[in-house]
């Protein structure tokens, strides 16, 4: 996944944009001859890591990018809401399971991607683990089952090796990446 192109026409005029070097500005911005500025901002996705009895559920991708990996139940996040509320509708829309959120495990970035990725840990309160929309299957693991090599992006295996340094006697947290490389 690559970021979104660039506009090519002001937002709130319509006229064509070129970037520009602002006043006191540390990289060239898209500006309209009205002066408007077109800001271009990383866009912020919301998974949870639904958890029961120690076990992670995951969800195995049926769409690009990443289609027949596993992932993270997760998306982008919606106008109107918060970050727990995306991440609990996300959870819900793609794996039937119905969940609490809990604590924060992690924020990564996917720099080329243009995103920013909020990830959470949950219980599972209710629901049953059934492919819904975008999935094509959704699964258990335990700590030591997780299929590594299958995972879709570079910032699920970085949330989900938090998650297991973070369990309880498992020492500190893993450092993700500050530019993670490798995805498309």
């Amino acid at each position: 996944m690559k970021a979104t192109a660039p506009p090519r026409f002001c937002p709130t005029c319509g006229e064509p944009v070129e970037e520009r070097l602002l006043e006191d500005d540390h990289r060239p911005r898209l500006v309209c001859p009205n002066g408007h500025v077109s800001w271009q901002n990383p866009r912020l996705v919301v998974n949870a890591i639904p958890v029961r009895a120690g076990q992670a559920f995951l969800a195995r991708r049926a769409i690009e990018p990443g289609q027949g990996k596993w992932g993270i139940p997760g998306g982008f996040l919606e106008m109107g809401e918060s970050a727990q509320e995306g991440a609990r509708r996300e959870v819900e829309e793609e794996t039937e399971l119905r969940i609490e959120v809990g604590r924060l495990v992690g924020v990564y970035s996917r720099p080329p991607a243009g995103i920013v990725v909020i990830v959470f840990e949950a219980d599972v309160v209710g629901g049953s683990p059934e492919a819904a929309a975008e999935t094509s299957e959704v699964r258990a693991f335990g700590p030591d089952e997780i299929p590594w090599e299958e995972l879709a992006f570079s910032t699920v295996e970085s949330a989900l090796r938090d998650w297991v340094a973070s369990r309880p006697g498992h020492g500190p947290v893993h450092e993700p990446q500050l530019y993670v490389t490798g995805d498309p």
